[in-house]
């Protein structure tokens, strides 16, 4: 219960996170540094499509990450292949893990869809496992689409 409020608590206060003042690119860095901060993530952000096959970093708050990712590879790669959300427990145990970073445990990476088509996949990990649940996945679609509301992912 305790993440359910802070995920609502977040889903209120991106709309004051967001400045019109700023570059989109300013806002959407300062919501997911909000998410990570707030939500306790090792790493948060997005891969974008850059080609029919292949994924690339985009925004992200967190260690560094790896820049390009082949449709059908690793967690993000197969969520990007099949269109749908990916829950890892322990992602040494994901046949064809890419390891960015050894102190990632467990993983979430949600599809992004504008106008019904896959843009690209907000990638969550945490150094623990067995850290996502269908808690997160709901919550974190609400919050994809509230970004592409913003025009934040686009």
């Amino acid at each position: 219960m305790h993440r359910e409020k802070l995920y609502t608590s977040t889903l209120a206060q991106i709309g004051n996170i967001v400045d019109d003042s700023v570059s989109q690119q300013i806002n959407l860095l300062n919501v997911l540094a909000h998410l990570k901060e707030q939500l306790g993530f090792f790493w948060i952000g997005f891969y974008m499509v850059k080609t029919p096959n292949q994924l690339e970093l985009s925004f992200f708050q967190g260690p560094m990450a790896c820049t390009l990712i082949e449709k059908g590879k690793g967690v993000c790669g197969t969520a990007f292949e099949k269109q749908h959300t990916i829950i890892v427990d322990d992602v040494h145990k994901f046949k064809g893990h890419i390891t960015c970073n050894a102190a990632s445990k467990s993983e979430i990476v949600l599809p992004v869809f504008q106008h019904d088509k896959c843009i690209g996949v907000l990638d969550v990990d945490s150094d623990q496992y067995n850290y996502f649940s269908e808690v997160d996945q709901q919550y974190l679609e609400q919050i994809i689409e509230q970004l592409i509301s913003l025009n934040l992912v686009k």
